[in-house]
Formats: C-alpha cells, sequence, structure tokens
C-alpha cells in the first residue's frame, strides 16, 4: 500500500464524510430491525448450501463437488474516512475480512458503486477504485468488473468470490466449551471515526486508525489454518458482543469476557466522554442487552466500547486452550497482533458474561 501521505487529499481537500450521515459498518440497518424482517423470509433449501442465513456467518458456501466449495460475500457502506484512496482500500480489506474468517481463500472481486456525479468529481471515484484495486492486489486477487449507479450519497464495496474444500470450513457456530478467545485488533474505530467526523481526533491517531482498518485479516486466516480452530468471526458493524453473540448462539454456548484484557485504541474512552459514539454503536448496547450480563463495576462507556460498531475489524478465534499458546506465537512471529480476551465456558443458549 502506497505511504499514507502520499495519497491523502489527493482530490483537493474534498471530506467524503460530510457527505453522508452515517459512515462505515456503523451504517447498517439495526440488526435487531433486520432479524425480525429476515424471520418472514422463507428459506431455500438446497443440499450444496452448506453455509447459509441460519447462522449469521460471514459468507455463504455453496459446494460444487466434493473437494471444492465456493464462498461468496458482498459488503459495502459509505464513508468512513474523507480521502477517496483510502475509503476505497479500507472497504475492500472490510469485504475481504468476510472471505477470511471463513477459512478461504479469496479468487477475484467485483465494484459495488454508489456515486453522486452531480455533486462530487469523477476524479473522487477515480480515486476510490484505486485504493481498492492497490488492496485486493495486496490480496493476491483481481478486480473483474462490476456495477455503479448514481446515488445522493457515495457508497463503495466489493462482491468478493472464494474457494474451500468442503471439510475445511470454518464457522461461526462450531466454538466448544473451554475454547480460549482470541482477538487480532483493538476496539474503537466506530467511535474514532466518528471524532474524525467532528474534527476532535489528532493527526497521528487519525493515520493509526485507517491503517488498522485497511489491514488485510489475510496473515491472520492464513496463520489460524495450521491449527485446529473450531470457530471464527470477523468483528464488523455489529460490535464484538454482537458477533461474539452470533458465535455463542450458533454454537449453543456461554462465554465469559474480561474487560481488561479487551484491546481499545487510544483516545476512545475520552471521545466517549465527550459523547463522540455512533448511532449504531447504541443500537448495538439495546440489541446485544438480551443475552450479556455485565458485572457490576462495568461503566457504561466501557460497555458501549464493547459494543462499538468496527469498520474491518480483527478476527475474533476460538480454539482449545492446550493450542492456544502455539497460535499466539504463530500470529506474532507472523506481525498479528492478539489478545486473550476470554473463554468459552459452558453450553447454554448463547449468554455472555463481562467481568
Amino acid at each position: 500500500m502506497s505511504e499514507f501521505k502520499e495519497v491523502t487529499l489527493q482530490t483537493g481537500g474534498i471530506r467524503l464524510t460530510q457527505f453522508t450521515n452515517g459512515g462505515g459498518c456503523a451504517c447498517k440497518l439495526r440488526p435487531q430491525v433486520l432479524e425480525k424482517v429476515l424471520e418472514e423470509i422463507p428459506v431455500m433449501e438446497n443440499e450444496n448450501v452448506l453455509v447459509g442465513s441460519g447462522t449469521h456467518d460471514d459468507a455463504a458456501v455453496y459446494r460444487l463437488d466434493e473437494h471444492t466449495a465456493i464462498v461468496k460475500t458482498v459488503d459495502f457502506f459509505t464513508p468512513i474516512v474523507d480521502d477517496p484512496f483510502w475509503f476505497g482500500a479500507i472497504a475492500a480489506a472490510n469485504a475481504l475480512s468476510d472471505i477470511y474468517a471463513m477459512g478461504a481463500e479469496a479468487l477475484f472481486a467485483l465494484n459495488i458503486v454508489g456515486f453522486p456525479s452531480n455533486k462530487l468529481p469523477m476524479e473522487v471515484l477515480r480515486d476510490i477504485l484505486l485504493g481498492a484495486r492497490e488492496k485486493c492486489a495486496e490480496a493476491g486477487i483481481p478486480i473483474l468488473g462490476g456495477h455503479t449507479i448514481d446515488d445522493e450519497d457515495p457508497k463503495f464495496g466489493l462482491v468478493v468470490t472464494g474457494r474451500i474444500h468442503p471439510d475445511k470450513i470454518l464457522s461461526n457456530s462450531g466454538a466448544r466449551p473451554g475454547d480460549v478467545l482470541i482477538f487480532t485488533k483493538p476496539l474503537g474505530t466506530g467511535i474514532i471515526t466518528s471524532g474524525i467526523k467532528q474534527g476532535k481526533v489528532s493527526d497521528e491517531l487519525k493515520e493509526r486508525v485507517i491503517r488498522q482498518m485497511a489491514t488485510l485479516n489475510k496473515t491472520a486466516a492464513e496463520t489460524m489454518r495450521s491449527f485446529n480452530v473450531h470457530s471464527v468471526t470477523d468483528v464488523t458493524g455489529f460490535g464484538l458482543l454482537g458477533h461474539l453473540s452470533e458465535m455463542t448462539r450458533g454454537s449453543q454456548v456461554q462465554a465469559e469476557i474480561r474487560y481488561d484484557d479487551v484491546p481499545v485504541l487510544p483516545g476512545v474512552e475520552e471521545l466517549v466522554d465527550q459523547n463522540v459514539v455512533p448511532a449504531g454503536t447504541r443500537n448495538n448496547l439495546d440489541y446485544t442487552a438480551p443475552w450479556t450480563h455485565y458485572a457490576d463495576h462495568i461503566t457504561q462507556k466501557q460497555k458501549l466500547i464493547l459494543n462499538d460498531a468496527q469498520t474491518s475489524g480483527g478476527l475474533l478465534i476460538a480454539l482449545a486452550e492446550k493450542e492456544n499458546q502455539a497460535l499466539q506465537e504463530a500470529l506474532s512471529r507472523a506481525g498479528v497482533e492478539n489478545w486473550i480476551i476470554g473463554k468459552i465456558t459452558l453450553k447454554g443458549e448463547g449468554e455472555i458474561f463481562i467481568l
């Protein structure tokens, strides 16, 4: 990826986040509303569908034959940062992450574009596409075209196709009691990017969070393939607790998270103190409340951080405790930061306990 200062503000200082109300994965529909709609849509049964909508997994998986399955995902959103190049790069990294979370190999991608041609110069669209192209080149895949519409708000993302052996699929519904939970990126991107939009974030922190969101989960995914991982998901718009709850409910287990062990980006707590919290984060807090139990010492600020709507967040990996040290060491050797943040405790109905 190009040097940060060489690619920022190529398009005359246009601030993309000023052209939309939401930003990044925080602009998703409220999960509690979406779930009610999807409950009314009958599921189409097909014997070759190995992973569908039933477990809220990161991508769909369709078996072609006994050796090959196709993995497919789509992800797009409104600008998370002001610079068009980095918006394209982050959106691409975020979409690719769904493929990596399934343990799959990415093959190629297609662009999805909504662009207000009456508000923004076409050079902005060029830079968005260039950012996505460079990120996909880093991932080792081509972008083979796509689809554009004229839209009131800028939107960008990718459809990504991957492949995997049917016996090697990593789902979010395989966690087992006794598993350790390893996480690979600090929380707080939703809160910080809201702060960027309001001009309350330093250039240093802005660069750090952009770098983090643009970092592929490819190395982490390739590293974990050598281990007996039971379950994995990437943490994006529904926050750490929202995505963990998909894992616990899908796996029919309980989980325990120790707040002090959860990595959080610098400046996040100070921004929450200033009421810089995206609506998506507050929605997530309401959504996860029915099955999340907070210890008395956990503050409202900490609850918001655990539910912060992430964009291009880290992988959340569940594997047996006897393997966690080896995986952590392998991730560290590969340059991937990682933290043990909790564990899977018992069989259950998806409850999460925050200590």
